[in-house]
C-alpha cells in the first residue's frame, strides 16, 4: 500500500529557524530519485538547494513560492511506495511541524525538530542587482543585506539570460493578465514589479510610485531575512566590541605600475589582478608580523584566541545582498594563486551560489568601498573577528616625490580593529606594514 513520508523544511547546518521557499523544483506527480533537488529556499545568509532523501512520487507541495516557513514544517508529501493499494493521503489543510524522526534521513543537512505556533508569513519583495562583478561594500557582515546603492535593471539570472524583478505570485498574476515583464519598471524598492504594477499595466495605466492612505510616498518593507539578521550582527558588533579606526593615505604608484607589468608577464597570463588581490596578499603578510590582529576575544571562555591561519573574509555586494565568503588558509597562497581564489570566490557569489558554510569562521575582513568612489570609511568588525581593513578608491592626487609635487596615485586605508584584544600599538603596526607593503610591493621581500 502506499506509503506517505513528509519532507520538512531543515536546519542547515547554521542555526537556521526560518527560510523562505524561493522556488520548487518539482510538481505533484512527478517522480523523484534519492538526493534529487526538490526546493530552493533562502535563508538569512544564502540561497541554499535542498535534496530529498526518499525516491518516490510528490504528492502535494504545501507551501507556494513566496512564503516563509518555520524549520521543521512539512513542506513537501511523498508517496515513497507508489505501487502499493490506495490509502488516503495525510491531511495537508495546515502541515506540522514533522516529528525528529522524519527529518534524519535528508542528506548533506543536519536538523532538528522546531515546534513552533507562528503562521506562515508572506516575504517581502527584495530587490536584486546585476552588475558585471559583486562589488565590495564597508558594512561587512556575514549575514548579507541590502546593496549599496539599488538598481532597476534586471537582475542576472544564473541559468542564462535577464528576468524582471517579481515575486512568483505577481509572475502568475501578469501571466494570467497576459502583462509582459519585461515591459515594466517596478514601483517598489530596487525596481521590483509589484502586484498593483501588473494590474495598472493590465487596466492601461502608468506605472507609478505607491502612495500610502497618508497621501506621503513611502514604501515599507518588513523587517526580516537578510536585512534582519545583518542588523543583528552589526548591532552585537558595535556594542560589544569597543571600536577603535585608524587610518593612513598612501601613494600606491607603485603598486598599479606592478600590476601593469604582471599584466604582460607569461606567468600571469590570463589572471585577474586587482587592487584588492594585493591588498589581500599585504593583510596575510602584515598578520604573520602582528598576531594580535588575527586573534579574537572569547567572553565565555574568557580567553583571547590567536589563530594560525588566515581565513580572509571579503565583504562583497551581490545580487542577493551583502555577503561575506572566505578564502581559506589565504596565508598559504602565492600571489597568483589569490587572485585566482577571489575571481573564484567573486563568480560564485555573483551567481548567488556562496553556501553558509562558505561565509563562516573568518579571521579578518577586507572590504571595498573604493569601487563606489568613496575615499575611505569606518567599517564595522565582523562577530567573531577582531579587524576589518577598508579600501578607498585610488585617485590621482598631487603628492610631494623629492621635494616636488606630482600626480600620483593615492588610496586611503582605514582599519577597524576591537581594542580589547588590539591596542592602539598593534593596531597602527599592522596599518603601517599594510600600507608599506601597497605603496611598494617589492617590501615583501622583507617580510
Amino acid at each position: 500500500m502506499p506509503m506517505y513520508k513528509q519532507f520538512p523544511l531543515a536546519d542547515t547546518a547554521e542555526g537556521l529557524t526560518e527560510a523562505d521557499i524561493l522556488s520548487w523544483h518539482v510538481k505533484p506527480g512527478d517522480t523523484v530519485t534519492v538526493n534529487q533537488i526538490v526546493v530552493e529556499i533562502e535563508t538569512a545568509k544564502a540561497a541554499v538547494e535542498l535534496p530529498i532523501p526518499w525516491a518516490g512520487v510528490v504528492t502535494e507541495l504545501h507551501v507556494e513560492p513566496g512564503q516563509t516557513v518555520e524549520v521543521g514544517t512539512a513542506i513537501l508529501t511523498i508517496d515513497v511506495d507508489p505501487g502499493g493499494a490506495a490509502a488516503p493521503a495525510p491531511a495537508t489543510a495546515a502541515p506540522a511541524p514533522v516529528e525528529e524522526e522524519e527529518m534524519k534521513p535528508l542528506v548533506g543537512y543536519g536538523s532538528k525538530a522546531v515546534v513552533t505556533q507562528r503562521r506562515t508569513r508572506k516575504s517581502p519583495n527584495v530587490a536584486l542587482v546585476a552588475s558585471d562583478a559583486p562589488k565590495v561594500a564597508f558594512g561587512a557582515s556575514d549575514a548579507p543585506k541590502a546593496t549599496l546603492g539599488r538598481s532597476s535593471q534586471p537582475a542576472a539570472n544564473p541559468r542564462g539570460g535577464y528576468v524582471p524583478l517579481a515575486k512568483p505570485p505577481v509572475r502568475k498574476l501578469a501571466k494570467d493578465l497576459g502583462v509582459d515583464l519585461h515591459a515594466l519598471t517596478g514601483s517598489a524598492d530596487g525596481g521590483v514589479i509589484t502586484r498593483d504594477d501588473v494590474e495598472r499595466a493590465a487596466n492601461g495605466a502608468p506605472v507609478v510610485e505607491s502612495v500610502v492612505d497618508n497621501g506621503t510616498r513611502e514604501r515599507r518593507v518588513p523587517i526580516k531575512g537578510v536585512r534582519k539578521m545583518t542588523a543583528a550582527a552589526m548591532v552585537q558588533s558595535a556594542y560589544t566590541a569597543p571600536h577603535v579606526t585608524e587610518f593612513l593615505t598612501i601613494d600606491v604608484t607603485p603598486m598599479m605600475e606592478f600590476r601593469e607589468k604582471l599584466k604582460k608577464s607569461r606567468e600571469f597570463a590570463g589572471v585577474k589582478v586587482t587592487p584588492l588581490t594585493f591588498a589581500a596578499k599585504a593583510v596575510c603578510l602584515a598578520a604573520k608580523r602582528t598576531p594580535d590582529i588575527n586573534a579574537v576575544w572569547d567572553e565565555a571562555a574568557q580567553e583571547i584566541v590567536f589563530k594560525d591561519y588566515v581565513h580572509l573574509g571579503i565583504a562583497a555586494a551581490t545580487p542577493r545582498g551583502l555577503i561575506v565568503p572566505k578564502v581559506r588558509d589565504a596565508d598559504s597562497m602565492s600571489l597568483k594563486e589569490l587572485a585566482n581564489a577571489l575571481t573564484t570566490l567573486t563568480d560564485v557569489a555573483r551567481e548567488g551560489k556562496t553556501s553558509p558554510a562558505d561565509m563562516a569562521n573568518g579571521t579578518i575582513t577586507i572590504t571595498n568601498v573604493g569601487v563606489f568612489g568613496v575615499d575611505t570609511g569606518t567599517p564595522i568588525i565582523n562577530p567573531g573577528e577582531s579587524a576589518i581593513l577598508c579600501l578607498g578608491a585610488i585617485k590621482d592626487q598631487p603628492w610631494v616625490v623629492d621635494g616636488e609635487i606630482k600626480v600620483r596615485k593615492v588610496l586611503q586605508l582605514s582599519l577597524s580593529f576591537d581594542h580589547r584584544v588590539v591596542d592602539g600599538q598593534q593596531g597602527s603596526e599592522f596599518l603601517a606594514d599594510v600600507g608599506a607593503l601597497l605603496a611598494d610591493p617589492a617590501m615583501a621581500m622583507t617580510y
